[in-house]
């Protein structure tokens, strides 16, 4: 059940007080959400709904917890949590191994990424990075792990085979996040600190090229056709659709704070998590538009990272410490699950 059409989770830092970004941007984004976020929180305890009339799916949904320290091991059939495990210091982006064996962690607060061995729920071996490793990504052949370092401006590369970086990728200010495409010959990396998308050869390693995008580029996706980025571009409230080959942009408007954005695996939606009004905006590929709005919570539910699968769509909401699940043929709420302390990234097994 792994999506292998988006091989990236787990994008940026919790807000407020994001350090990855200069400090005036940061400044801006802040305002931006202030502005028209009250603090009223959905609450811990609301109940679960009624599981999708389609059945659950099998597998396991993990979620990183930043402020617990600790990772969620939820059930995807019954959407209960099953454990509870100790992640690392600020544990945010993660990613699953395509068999489902290992779940690999980037932990902000120790430049070190942890591998989980899913058998025993165990931590198995760290592997130091830079600085505030905060997104990861998983090549298509499952072979290479991209990390980006927030506070190194880096992308570390990561062997999976032997648990060693093998490569040290200088990219653009504040790296968030990474995305690659279809063949995983090239890696795209969100710079929220210098608005564009380093555009890296996974062969060679190095930035070919760079793509602008936008203010402040934090979650990345790439449609199935390798074709177009999508770009959650936080502080101008909007997705940008830019083109991989011509680096024109098609601008989205989506509200306050898009943070992360994902492509469903039959390429027809992006779905974008939305900070400010809390909710998730369901984008039309075929016309670049919004065709549905989520709402998943009163503002301040902080709806952070997204994950797509064939059989539901989930969303890490910060402020009720909640993931919510959503049936992809309905775009109906089916279920939240309460989880730890602010939860982050968010991968399936």
């Amino acid at each position: 059940m792994f999506s292998a059409l988006r091989t990236r989770v787990g994008s940026g830092r919790r807000r407020p007080g994001r350090m990855l970004r200069p400090v005036l941007a940061a400044g801006v984004g802040v305002l931006l959400l202030l502005s028209c976020t009250p603090t009223a929180p959905v609450h811990k305890d609301s109940p679960r709904l009624a599981a999708p009339t389609h059945g659950g799916a099998s597998g396991h949904v993990y979620v990183t917890n930043q402020q617990d320290n600790t990772l969620s091991v939820i059930d995807a059939g019954t959407y209960k949590v099953v454990a509870t495990v100790p992640a690392g210091t600020a544990p945010e982006g993660l990613a699953v191994t395509e068999d489902g064996r290992y779940v690999y962690i980037a932990n902000s607060g120790s430049a070190r990424v942890s591998v989980l061995d899913t058998r025993n729920n165990k931590i198995v071996k760290t592997v130091t990075v830079g600085k505030s490793p905060t997104g990861v990504g998983l090549s298509p052949d499952g072979k290479s792990l991209y990390v980006t370092n927030g506070s190194s401006n880096t992308v570390s590369v990561i062997d999976t085979r032997t648990n060693r970086v093998t490569a040290t990728i200088p990219v653009g200010k504040s790296p968030v996040n990474v995305a690659f495409s279809p063949d995983g010959g090239t890696a795209y990396v969100a710079n929220s600190g210098s608005g564009n998308l380093s555009v890296i050869n996974t062969s060679t390693r190095r930035v070919a090229r760079k793509l602008s995008a936008g203010h402040s580029p934090v979650g990345v996706a790439i449609t199935p056709d390798g074709k177009s980025a999508y770009v959650a571009d936080e502080v101008a409230a909007r997705v940008l659709v830019v083109g991989t080959s011509s680096g024109k942009a098609t601008a989205v408007p989506v509200g306050e704070g898009p943070f992360d954005t994902a492509i469903g695996p039959d390429g027809r939606f992006a779905y974008t998590a939305v900070l400010g009004p809390g909710n998730v905006s369901v984008i039309d590929i075929g016309n670049h538009r919004v065709a549905a709005t989520i709402a998943l919570g009163p503002p301040g539910t902080d709806p952070f990272n997204v994950e797509v699968t064939d059989e539901a769509i989930y969303v890490t909401n910060q402020g009720p410490g909640t993931l919510t699940v959503i049936d992809p043929q309905s775009h109906k709420v089916v279920a939240t699950v309460t989880l730890g302390d602010s939860p982050y990234g968010v991968a399936v097994s």
